[in-house]
């Protein structure tokens, strides 16, 4: 059997578990659906599958135990690791990501709040709510809207019915502004389904700590991170590719060479390195001397945001929301043509992203540099910049003001 062969074979396997596996969870949670009754007053939250207590999901539970309004309310987290995220208020229960439990509680609860597509097996009853979040302004294609190869898991078609099927069932989608709300229409398809009137428009809620006080906080991120006051933070945020997956979950190979970073700047600055949530690898950085620190398990990217004077991404669609700070962002497209046209593509081209391109790591070096010493001088960073900035925060970020948390759940529970 040739090494093809064995691949195709892996794959078909690795399918027909999933189905198998899927199936099971479905037949479970249609009895849990019919044992329980809906509760309107207990309300499921998720983000990122589970892997953390982030992103908008929080910001709304987080004004909702906070609201006079929601007193009586009960609430559940689902996580994968419910010994990770700390604290919790007696009226918030803690389960674990498909566990029985987690779904006997998606079953009661009146609303399910999410930030990602939910698994298959989860179908809401009529008087449920499924709140999708989403989790981010897309600039690289999603949904119905990729037309290249697809990826290492599905193929364009399946990744196409995917997300028209989980758009059955959304009762309302949270968009910051025109443009997300015409790409999540485009991207789920809702118009097919007569639902592309279901978004509520008041900005992300996740972006509310970007405008409220934070000062404070940031010294006790930063303390916690151990970052040294005297040196600058390079916030370095790689997406996941398409194309690189190993069987446990898509991998990534940095495309940074650390090393002449660290000769260069190692006594001016430390690198937080964040990898996307569907990233399985294990990173280790240890020969960096603390020059790069992994914080891809910490909880909320805001703090990161927070705590960091310069942005360096690819195609991830943080900078959509780190351009509310109006701080550097430096876009080292190392494989673009390779991105653009066998993976994703995008809904605009480059010129309009609000930061400094680079395609080569000594270009990257020299962007670093430039930055680094404005900064130190008592500069912004931004140089050009500036005004490419606030034009685009007017398009893509029209309605972030540090009230979107509150403005949301009105049209949630008012609905």
């Amino acid at each position: 059997m040739n090494l093809r062969s064995i691949i195709s074979k892996f794959k078909f396997l690795k399918k027909f578990a999933k189905k198998t596996y899927i199936k099971n969870k479905a037949g479970y949670f249609e009895k849990a659906s019919e044992k329980f009754q809906t509760d309107t007053k207990l309300v499921v939250f998720e983000s990122f599958q589970g892997k953390s207590y982030s992103c908008s999901p929080k910001a709304i539970y987080e004004y909702m135990i906070s609201c006079p309004d929601f007193s009586d309310y009960k609430y559940v987290w689902v996580f994968r690791d419910i010994t990770a995220h700390g604290e919790f208020p007696e009226n918030t229960r803690l389960v674990k990501f498909d566990s029985e439990e987690a779904m006997d509680a998606y079953a009661q609860a009146g609303t399910w709040i999410v930030n990602s597509r939910l698994r298959e097996f989860f179908n809401p009853r009529s008087d449920q709510k499924y709140i999708q979040c989403w989790h981010g302004t897309p600039f690289k294609k999603i949904g119905c809207d990729v037309t290249c190869a697809g990826n290492a898991t599905s193929t364009v078609e399946e990744i196409h019915s995917e997300y028209k099927n989980d758009a059955l069932k959304i009762h309302k989608f949270i968009s910051p502004g025109k443009y997300t709300t015409e790409k999540l229409i485009s991207a789920f398809d809702l118009k097919s389904c007569g639902r592309e009137n279901r978004i509520i428009q008041q900005g992300y809620p996740r972006n509310d700590s970007l405008f409220n006080s934070f000062e404070k906080k940031v010294e006790k991120i930063k303390a916690a991170l151990k970052i040294p006051d005297n040196k600058k933070v390079v916030l370095y945020c790689p997406t996941y590719r398409d194309n690189q997956y190993d069987g446990e979950g898509y991998s990534l190979k940095p495309g940074i060479d650390f090393k002449s970073l660290y000769d260069k700047f190692g006594g001016d600055m430390v690198i937080l390195f964040r990898a996307h949530y569907f990233i399985a690898d294990k990173f280790d950085f240890k020969e960096y001397n603390d020059f790069v620190l992994n914080v891809s398990e910490y909880d909320d990217i805001n703090d990161l945001f927070l705590a960091s004077d310069i942005l360096v991404t690819d195609y991830s669609s943080v900078f959509f929301d780190y351009a509310n700070l109006v701080r550097p962002m430096i876009f080292y497209l190392y494989d673009f043509e390779e991105y653009k046209n066998n993976m994703r593509d995008f809904y605009f081209g480059t010129a309009m992203l609000p930061g400094v391109t680079v395609h080569e790591q000594e270009k990257l070096e020299t962007a670093l540099g430039a930055i680094l010493n404005n900064l130190k001088n008592g500069g912004n960073g931004l140089g050009r910049y500036a005004a490419a900035i606030a034009s685009f925060n007017k398009r893509f970020n029209p309605m972030e003001d540090g009230g979107s948390a509150e403005r949301t759940v009105k049209e949630i529970f008012n609905d």
